[in-house]
């Protein structure tokens, strides 16, 4: 175990990776177009810093003026390189295996729009299966991360957060190596018949998820593995409200025996209980749902066995 922590440490500058890149429409686009992308290539690894949103602070970005044009219902790639000068064949060190994702978030404006807060849903994932780590499929696709962008949601401007976690050092906390940048899109074609429930980031993880504080060597071919985050949304139940409902709350009655179902919408980012407007009453919420924070209106307590904990001012997440 020591001489693989040396070896994965030796690799550590030539692992790092950027999505630097997107094609949509059949169009590659340009290094950077529509992308907020570092000059160095380094990970995040405090999953409570605003940088998780869309990288920045020891990975400072340049913001670009372009936003890139999507058709809802189809499927984009993200292209990720070791450096923005890397080719096909220096993706990231083999040696960084973990899961990829990428996320939604809906925005007014995406070229000014930071990604820091609530708004932010899954839209794909791809963890560990029969000894293949997400990123190795990147890796072995020449730096090709697929994302399908759901028929269903509301057209307008997005910002589209693709991520690779390399968990290489995870197996002590915040020794999972976070990679992520923020693409800028405007989605068309939608039919606007779902709406997905939603999380902040920072938020989303936390340091001591079992998918983010994991020995992955002592891992078999069939290994189970708890990919980390909210679940995927999808236009047909996964991950959404309104006509595409995830999750469930028992409501009280006046009877102790009747209980009914009531769809819970996750809004908003962290916060105290105390600043939580207009709380519904006789309402639970969900593992990893939002529970509080400033202007939060929605359900405060958890489901047991969870408990309602506070990740910033305007996030709190049950755990």
């Amino acid at each position: 175990m020591k001489v693989l922590s040396l070896l994965a440490a030796a690799s550590a500058a030539s692992a790092h990776t950027i999505f630097v890149q997107l094609e949509a429409g059949g169009t590659t686009y340009p290094v950077s177009h529509g992308i907020r992308t570092p000059s160095y290539d380094g990970p995040i690894t405090d999953v409570t810093s605003n940088d998780l949103a869309c990288n920045g602070g020891p990975n400072p970005t340049t913001p670009s003026d372009k936003i890139i044009t999507v058709n809802a219902g189809s499927t984009v790639k993200a292209i990720w390189r070791h450096t923005l000068t890397s080719g096909a064949d220096d993706v990231m060190d083999a040696s960084h295996k973990g899961p990829t994702l990428a996320y939604l978030k809906k925005v007014n404006n995406a070229l000014t729009d930071t990604g820091i807060g609530n708004g932010w849903f899954k839209i794909q994932e791809d963890g560990y299966n029969n000894g293949q780590w997400g990123t190795s499929t990147v890796i072995s696709n020449g730096g090709f991360q697929y994302i399908d962008i759901p028929a269903c949601i509301p057209n307008g401007q997005y910002l589209l957060r693709a991520e690779m976690i390399a968990l290489h050092a995870a197996s002590s906390t915040a020794g999972a190596q976070l990679y992520m940048e923020c693409a800028q899109i405007n989605i068309v074609g939608g039919t606007g018949t779902a709406s997905p429930s939603t999380y902040s980031i920072p938020g989303i993880y936390m340091a001591n998820d079992p998918g983010l504080l994991i020995n992955i060597y002592s891992m078999g071919t069939s290994s189970a593995y708890t990919i980390p985050g909210p679940a995927k949304f999808t236009c047909s139940g996964g991950g959404g409200s309104g006509s595409n409902p995830t999750t469930t709350a028992k409501v009280s009655s006046t009877s102790a025996a009747a209980t009914s179902t009531s769809k819970v919408a996750v809004t908003t980012s962290t916060t105290l209980k105390t600043s939580v407007v207009g709380q519904p009453t006789g309402c639970t919420a969900a593992q990893w749902a939002q529970c509080g924070g400033i202007g939060f209106s929605g359900c405060t307590t958890c489901a047991s066995p969870y408990t309602c904990k506070k990740q910033n001012d305007y996030y709190s997440q049950c755990s």
